[in-house]
């Protein structure tokens, strides 16, 4: 008995080999699937947990609130930091920056996230990479709808897609005070990476009342 032949990809989204934005070690040669855990009712709010399928621990989140900056933290499974996320001050556009570690050195700037406006209906990001100062022309561009966690991150200003927001919801979650969502990230694209964004989605739409 013949197998069904698999779903296709979103169009441009297989990369032949991985890109890495934060490891190598992010980039798998398959599709991976991701469900992400936000604490709803905690303290410090912007606290994350990454798993897969199998309910294994990939990432977690720290919110660092007691700070100038709005800060939080990529944690790997056995709690080491991978990158810092932080919210620049002075910024009309919800500018982050994203630096290897728990350094904030302008030497350790791996990508910038900006809001492409400061009033918007509908989530979108440009991501400009270390190497990319003029921003001229975006890296990544994330765009959709944050409150139905349905977003779509894609390559530059093409249509590819690289990696995609799911909503998953269940009544024990919304009982227990969590926001349930899932992630598809595209063969050789940087999962870590990923989560990163989806980190830096929520810190800009809580600041807006957790709006779109």
């Amino acid at each position: 008995m013949a197998l069904p032949a698999p779903t296709p990809a979103p169009s441009g989204t297989q990369f032949a080999s991985p890109v890495p934005i934060i490891g190598t070690q992010y980039c798998a040669p398959y599709p991976v699937d991701l469900a992400v855990v936000k604490k709803v009712l905690t303290i410090s709010d912007g606290n994350f947990v990454v798993t897969d399928v199998n309910g294994t621990v990939i990432f977690k989140v720290k919110g660092k609130f007691l700070t100038i900056h709005d800060r939080r933290v990529l944690l790997d499974g056995a709690g080491n930091p991978i990158v810092t996320l932080r919210k620049k001050i002075v910024s009309a556009h919800d500018r982050w920056q994203v630096f290897r570690g728990e350094s904030v050195e302008e030497s350790d700037l791996i990508f910038t996230v900006k809001r492409t406006s400061v009033l918007q209906l509908k989530a979108k990001l440009h991501v400009f990479l270390a190497n990319n100062p003029k921003e001229e022309v975006c890296d990544f561009k994330v765009e959709g709808s944050w409150s139905e966690r349905s977003c779509m991150i894609y390559a530059g200003e093409s249509s590819s897609i690289i990696a995609q927001m799911h909503k998953k919801a269940t009544a024990q979650s919304v009982l227990i005070g969590k926001d349930h969502f899932s992630v598809t990230v595209y063969p050789n694209v940087d999962y870590a990476f990923i989560v990163a964004l989806i980190v830096i989605l929520d810190g800009i739409n809580s600041s807006d009342g957790d709006g779109e």
